[in-house]
């Protein structure tokens, strides 16, 4: 009776709320269809931010890479469906969290000191540059035009951390929850729907695999929002996630969707032609064998190889082959002596704290030579350097230490038997995900948040939640104190 009175009086709310978003579309187009929509979110959200957390790990990866969603509405920098949706859900935590006394293990030490402080920090150094940037690369990159110190903070410091806050949203929530496991599905739902679009995306285009791995071509992907390196690296870390994941999932169904997972996001990293994402993908597979060393997994292990080397294409194989017998800057794609060596000296100039978030935008180098002696370029396509240049030894060696830590938690819960397969499975991938993206940060990206490590930060806010449910469940199953008799 209950169930049939409350369908009744769901059934004009759902209607209303259809009708609403059907007006929105019709007059004000997607803008006002994705304003309202994310305008209902929040009311929902109010209810239980963990509404809004499910909905940012199916939205954040898309969001953050595609470019199917809006970056700002009614000509408002910074309003968007995403950016609503952070703040709907901050806001509903910090309400619930102020009401338990929560709000304490919100942002754990580890993350405050050794990643989010050092950052802050080479912002504030960086913030006195924006004048000095060299005069070719806004030319060539119009988004680095900064009017002031205070749109390079938001948009190179703050914007890239919102990244970090949805990891201690997710954190939150799985704290907050009985079951976290639930919390795999529409992490896998994401992983699937990033890869589905590039592989559309592709078939819809038409174009060759001798083309897509042409070095001519890198940027065919960034209509998607990201490079096709930066994509490769995300569907890398993903298929760690999966893999591992689906090896120890116990559920038949859960293991059918991580297959698909698996299976769609190599397609879509091997389109890439990224060779740094190639090289993440063995790194993980190797680990794979590694932690699950017996006769079975070698054998398998030894199969997939073998069809591999038959059944990939030659263009892979010509990608592969790049630069090789020219000597390592070619094999580098003129990285060593158009960039690495140029560079090396500015990290001398400021060697224990750097020159600020995007130092490379006003060095030496690119103020002097850039598109000439030097490849015009926007970061120096190493994470180490990178970090080296923007934040000097000190920043270098405080966020590698807070990787080895997220390593260390990631592996502790992988190994712990109280929780479920799957959620070990899920740990145990996100270690090995990491250290094949730290193997292949060498050549690119950054130790610095960026869009394509959205799954990586989804796995560090499920590894924080999971260590607050146990700190909190550890008294509770402590056996009581025997009390004397007086």
């Amino acid at each position: 009776m209950f169930q049939a009175v409350s369908a009744r009086s769901t059934l004009p709310v759902v209607g209303l709320v259809g009708a609403l978003l059907g007006i929105a579309l019709a007059a004000g187009g997607l803008t006002s269809f994705y304003l309202l929509t994310s305008l209902l979110a929040c009311a929902f959200i109010v209810a239980d931010f963990r509404v809004g957390v499910v909905a940012l790990i199916l939205l954040m990866p898309l969001a953050g890479s595609s470019t199917m969603f809006p970056h700002d509405m009614f000509g408002m920098k910074g309003l968007n469906p995403l950016n609503l949706l952070l703040a709907g859900t901050l806001a509903s935590y910090l309400i619930h969290a102020l009401a338990d006394g929560s709000l304490r293990r919100f942002l754990p030490r580890p993350l405050l000191w050794l990643y989010v402080v050092p950052i802050l920090i080479a912002g504030v150094i960086g913030a006195r540059h924006v004048g000095e940037i060299a005069p070719a690369l806004p030319i060539m990159y119009p988004d680095l035009e900064f009017p002031d110190a205070v749109s390079y903070f938001r948009d190179v410091v703050l914007k890239p951390m919102l990244t970090v806050l949805f990891a201690v949203l997710v954190a939150a929530a799985v704290a907050k929850s009985e079951k976290p496991e639930r919390f795999l599905l529409p992490a896998v739902a994401a992983i699937c729907a990033m890869a589905a679009i590039e592989l559309i995306y592709v078939v819809h285009s038409g174009a060759a695999l001798s083309q897509l791995a042409s070095s001519d071509s890198r940027e065919f992907l960034s209509t998607l929002g990201m490079h096709a390196n930066d994509l490769g690296r995300l569907y890398a870390f993903a298929f760690a996630l999966a893999l591992f994941t689906w090896a120890d999932a116990e559920e038949r169904r859960l293991k059918l969707i991580l297959l698909a997972a698996i299976a769609l996001t190599v397609s879509a990293l091997i389109l890439t032609f990224s060779r740094g994402a190639y090289v993440a993908m063995v790194v993980a597979s190797a680990l794979y064998v590694l932690w699950r060393l017996n006769t079975r997994t070698l054998i398998v292990a030894g199969l997939v190889a073998a069809a591999a080397l038959v059944l990939l294409p030659e263009a892979v194989y010509t990608r592969l082959d790049t630069g090789q017998g020219e000597g390592l800057d070619a094999i580098s794609a003129g990285r060593v002596n158009r960039l690495w060596l140029p560079l090396l000296p500015e990290v001398l100039h400021h060697p224990l704290f750097g020159n600020g978030i995007g130092s490379i935008l006003w060095s030496e180098p690119m103020r002097t030579g850039a598109g000439e002696t030097v490849l015009a370029v926007t970061h120096p396509h190493n994470a180490y350097l990178q970090a080296a240049l923007d934040m000097g030894v000190v920043g270098l060696v405080l966020l590698c230490a807070y990787f080895a830590h997220v390593w260390n938690g990631l592996r502790t819960l992988a190994r712990d038997s109280t929780l479920l397969p799957a959620l070990r499975g899920f740990h145990q991938g996100a270690a090995a995900g990491l250290l094949g993206m730290l193997v292949a940060n060498l050549t690119d990206s950054s130790l610095a948040p960026r869009p394509e490590q959205v799954f990586l930060w989804l796995a560090i806010g499920m590894m924080y939640g999971e260590r607050v449910r146990r700190a909190a469940a550890a008294p509770a199953m402590s056996p009581p104190a025997e009390t004397g008799s007086s």
